[in-house]
């Protein structure tokens, strides 16, 4: 299925433990518990926004059509969100970048790489996509064992590169999809 298939309607896909799936206001109280937390932007690029401290704003606007996805990452058992998953900055149907977060609550636990995982398989076999890719503080030692999990590569190091909002030393993951 081509990118454009999804503007409207953002896919929902099932792993073993979760759910990703598009986000609606009933998942606010869930987000309201971990989304203005600042441990969650430690290797961000910046703080909390306005929406993050106050998710409800997220629903207040209609959302436009777009080929990326924000995805909310929901535990199977309760259907409550604990994170949420993006692929955005699309170049051409062909490349674009990826994003994980979780409550902290539920970080080393294996739901990062499940969620990233499922995504990037997703992406792979349902969508022209060929490349995916990210950037990664050097000191998140936890998202890049989760990105090496997931079969992507360290391509490249960035010295004092900005990162959304913050000047640092990051590495650059990707992934093809006849890398595996």
């Amino acid at each position: 299925m081509p990118l454009a298939d999804y503007v409207r309607h953002k896919p929902i896909i099932e792993t073993d433990r979760l759910y990703l799936r598009p986000m609606t206001e009933a998942d606010v109280p869930a987000l309201k518990l971990w989304m203005s937390d600042k441990s969650v932007y430690r290797y961000w690029g910046k703080g909390p926004s306005k929406t993050e401290k106050n998710p409800e704003l997220l629903f207040v606007k209609e959302n436009r059509p777009s080929k990326s996805f924000h995805l909310g990452i929901a535990h199977k058992s309760d259907n409550q969100v604990i994170g949420d998953i993006w692929v955005y900055l699309i170049e051409n149907n062909r490349m674009a970048s990826i994003a994980v977060r979780l409550s902290p609550a539920c970080q080393g636990r294996g739901y990062g790489t499940e969620a990233l995982n499922a995504i990037t398989n997703f992406c792979f076999e349902h969508t022209e996509l060929q490349r995916l890719w990210t950037e990664v503080h050097i000191e998140n030692i936890a998202s890049q064992r989760m990105l090496e999990k997931c079969s992507y590569t360290r391509e490249g190091f960035i010295r004092q590169g900005k990162m959304v909002n913050m000047w640092c030393d990051y590495y650059i993951y990707g992934r093809l999809k006849n890398d595996v």
